[in-house]
């Protein structure tokens, strides 16, 4: 017995040593060697962050595909005479849904630069290694009184194209001598100033795991006056800084910080103006911010919070670990998401507090969503992962 134990611990040994050393190169580290891992604090999961749809009300939802294999609905917008939704996909085009007889008609593009590598059936779509030359539209807006189109692309930066379509032309691309790396999200105040965010100044959006898990704080929340042309950045150091609503009055804006699983409000106007706060904590990950007609906000999970994933961004040693595994980033995923595609929606008051929630706990219909936008009773879904978006009547 003896024997056995000592070949045993020589063995684990051997491994951890392996692993440790890595002298294939195989794992994350060795292949992003620059990566480097800071704390996160996460807040524990009360009971209410612990709210279920036991009714998984998700599942009764309707699946509208986008067209030629392309995917990554991730936005959703509506013009000012109704038409859309409008959404960006993942081979860099903006379509346009015109109801299931005619079905997406293609609208815009962010890039000026693209090749036979952007068609998505050449190779099969998702192809993360060429979004820098396709572009990645994510958040979308329409300005309420131009009729013009906003688009957060993730590597062009915040563009716009009028209501005809066609190629959408760069607004801003830096602020403060830092280029945009990984635009995301953005809204409008009441006289048209632009509120949006950047990610991060490190990490591109096809690297966006590797943002969360590493704790990058790098993300941004900016202002776009058209009129003046200023760029005002309002909040720095944001852990993965990520969609933007405005309030109803617009006295305040919420900006989703998706790796500390919260949203956080800034103060436009009133005592408090300037100043910024915990809005709501929630059981997930949150991707874009919708408001409704009534003031509510929906947020959008990206997945719930499991075990691995707390234990992981608790612990910086932990997530060091991992990526000297030799895992792929796909599998890295697998595990950050506790290998359920899963599709969460809660709704927010003015306060943050939670009114309802929504689910598909498994999957089977409605999977990762990015955005919920609520229009004339219908909860319409995108995602930044899958070909299709889904609508949910209430």
């Amino acid at each position: 017995m003896a024997s056995v134990s000592a070949l045993l611990s020589v063995g684990i040994a051997l491994i951890a040593l392996f692993i440790g050393t890595d002298p294939l190169g195989i794992s994350l580290l060795a292949q992003h060697p620059s990566l480097s891992f800071k704390a996160v604090q996460l807040h524990p999961l009360s009971s209410q962050l612990k709210i279920r749809d036991e009714e998984n009300r998700l599942k009764k939802a309707e699946i509208v595909a986008v067209v030629d294999g392309a995917v990554g609905p991730e936005s959703l917008a509506f013009d000012n005479e109704g038409r859309g939704p409008y959404t960006g996909i993942s081979d860099g085009r903006v379509l346009r849904w015109d109801g299931p007889q005619l079905g997406w008609t293609h609208f815009a593009v962010t890039s000026p630069n693209r090749s036979e590598v952007c068609d998505p059936k050449n190779p099969p779509a998702p192809r993360p290694e060429f979004e820098h030359i396709c572009g990645r539209p994510l958040g979308m807006r329409f300005h309420r009184q131009t009729g013009e189109l906003y688009i957060a692309d993730a590597y062009f930066g915040l563009l716009v194209v009028n209501s005809e379509g066609g190629l959408a032309k760069i607004v801003v691309n830096e602020a403060e001598g830092l280029p945009l790396r990984f635009t995301n999200d953005l809204d409008f105040d009441e006289g048209g100033v632009i509120y949006f965010t950047d990610t991060s100044t490190v990490f591109q959006r096809r690297h966006f795991l590797f943002c969360i898990l590493s704790g990058d704080d790098t993300g941004r929340l900016m202002k776009y006056d058209p009129k003046s042309g200023e760029i005002t950045v309002l909040l720095r150091n944001l852990k993965f800084a990520n969609g933007v609503a405005m309030s109803k009055d617009f006295s305040f804006l919420l900006v989703s910080e998706t790796t500390n699983c919260r949203i956080l409000r800034y103060w436009l106007k009133g005592p408090r103006a300037g100043s910024s706060e915990v809005f709501a904590l929630l059981p997930g990950f949150p991707d874009n911010v919708r408001r409704n007609a009534q003031g509510d906000f929906w947020v959008a999970l990206h997945s719930r919070r499991n075990l691995p994933t707390s234990l992981a961004l608790s612990y910086p040693w932990l997530r060091w670990v991992l990526f000297k595994l030799p895992l792929s980033t796909k599998q890295l995923y697998y595990i950050f998401t506790g290998g359920i595609q899963q599709a969460i929606a809660i709704r927010l008051d003015e306060n943050g507090n939670i009114l309802e929630v929504l689910e598909d706990q498994q999957g089977s219909t409605v999977k990762l969503i990015s955005e919920v936008e609520e229009r004339n009773g219908q909860l319409w879904m995108g995602s930044v992962m899958v070909p299709s978006v889904a609508l949910y009547s209430q």
